[in-house]
């Protein structure tokens, strides 16, 4: 309908709106922002937890958990690594780890009640000794084993299989640049004669680099040894169920070590087989089911 000129506008968008045209920006305001509005500022930090930070108010782990942490991220990445044909069960490693748990309860419970020849210093001795053995002895023996898991594979698998023997192989080597560096260390710090001529500046640069390399590097060999005792150096890459196989090997080769080494233990008939006897089977009896479970759950056979 027309208007004669001073009614509202019949379209909207020639011009104007029904309350007329737009507002004309102001030339003397700030400048329109074309990311919009800014954000808020922020807010109040939320206090870190202080159940986190309860070892700083202690002078010996404050910096005693921080290198344990720093060791332990090393050791795990070094020697407990994913890839080729591992298989994660949050199951097994919590049975695992309740075994060796109880493992270590009943070896306690069987020293206070019945004794030992050796004393506590002598079991904490054989048990170092073996963390230090079982690397030892998956260095020499594990190949044999590896060689006869590849054989009994199936020939079209064996190829694939061999393929992922770089990855133990540099487990291994590793493993024994770190003892190698570790033995130099303790070498050079121990008062040889290598600090014999050095006097000031250069005693302080070849002791003190030697000195924090140990302290670091004892905890780190001993973490290393457990995940290498653990991961059998990684042969999970190869089989899943290699570890498993070079576990029940390597069990009964110890149990053969301390019956000939160590003799029966002190207490009644069956003390003594529940403590020459009881780890291996437990840990022989925990492989053979972690085999079961990558079999029916995760479909990993040896042959597979």
């Amino acid at each position: 309908m027309a208007t004669g000129g001073w009614g509202l506008p019949n379209d909207p968008g020639q011009g104007g709106n029904r309350w007329g045209p737009p507002p004309a920006p102001d030339p003397y305001g700030p400048p329109p922002n074309p990311y919009g509005p800014p954000p808020p500022p922020p807010g109040p930090y939320r206090p870190a937890p202080r159940g986190r930070r309860w070892y700083r108010r202690v002078p010996f782990l404050v910096w005693m958990v921080p290198l344990l942490r720093s060791v332990h991220r090393a050791a795990r990445r070094l020697f407990d690594q994913d890839g080729g044909g591992r298989v994660h069960d949050p199951v097994v490693d919590r049975v695992q780890i309740t075994r060796t748990v109880l493992g270590v309860l009943a070896t306690l419970a069987l020293y206070y009640t019945y004794g030992s020849d050796d004393g506590l210093e002598g079991q904490a001795n054989q048990s170092l000794g073996q963390l230090i053995l079982t690397p030892i002895l998956l260095i020499i023996g594990g190949p044999v084993v590896i060689t006869l898991f590849i054989r009994y594979a199936p020939a079209e698998r064996r190829r694939l299989l061999r393929s992922r023997l770089r990855v133990p192989a540099k487990t291994v080597g590793w493993y024994i640049l770190v003892v190698a560096l570790l033995g130099a260390s303790a070498y050079v710090v121990s008062g040889t004669t290598l600090l014999h001529g050095l006097h000031g500046v250069w005693l302080f640069v070849a002791a003190v680099p030697a000195l924090a390399f140990l302290l670091w590097g004892l905890p780190f060999f001993f973490l290393a040894s457990a995940y290498v005792a653990r991961s059998a150096f990684n042969t999970a890459y190869v089989h899943a169920a290699l570890p498993a196989v070079l576990t029940v090997v390597m069990i009964w080769i110890i149990a053969v070590f301390n019956l000939t080494g160590s003799g029966m233990p002190n207490g009644p008939l069956w003390a003594q087989f529940c403590s020459l006897f009881g780890g291996p089977l437990s840990v022989t009896g925990l492989s053979l089911w972690e085999l079961r479970r990558l079999r029916t759950r995760h479909g990993v056979t040896i042959r597979g």
